[in-house]
């Protein structure tokens, strides 16, 4: 399994509740562009719209050698999941104050997979205790070293 982007910023401003795993519909161009590591996940989110799950904000640069058969960057692209998992994940966006972030991108087989996170928003002051708690970890890791 090859990573290809991570979101880091959605563990930040999100408590990641579940994940899920969800193929993509892309172009050639894309794919190649993917495997290349151009692509960029931040501020990208997911919605339901007719039964499907769509991507929004997720930004692919055009391939180099692509030329006429490159798509826009960023358009919305359907991800693919089974019907129930769609149907129980938007109930619970509905009404529970989920929201739905791509946390990774990889290859599994040689197909692009994304790693979907159903979240609930950090509050200000959970930001600042995760940092506090990091740099508490990090002070420990430094102090253990220089005993040693």
């Amino acid at each position: 399994m090859k990573i290809a982007a991570q979101n880091r910023k959605a563990y930040h401003d999100y408590f990641v509740e579940d994940k899920y795993e969800a193929g993509i519909e892309l172009c050639g161009t894309e794919v190649k562009s993917i495997r290349a590591g151009t692509m960029n996940l931040k501020d990208s989110y997911c919605t339901v719209q007719d039964g499907e799950l769509f991507v929004h904000s997720m930004h692919i640069s055009p391939y180099e050698h692509g030329n006429i058969f490159n798509r826009d960057p960023d358009r919305d692209r359907r991800l693919l999941m089974h019907k129930r998992e769609i149907r129980k994940l938007h109930a619970l966006v509905k009404q529970d104050g989920y929201t739905l972030v791509p946390l990774s991108i990889y290859f599994k087989n040689a197909k692009v997979k994304v790693e979907v996170g159903l979240c609930k928003g950090k509050k200000n002051y959970d930001k600042r205790d995760a940092t506090a708690k990091r740099d508490a970890a990090r002070e420990m890791d430094r102090a253990m070293k220089a005993r040693r």
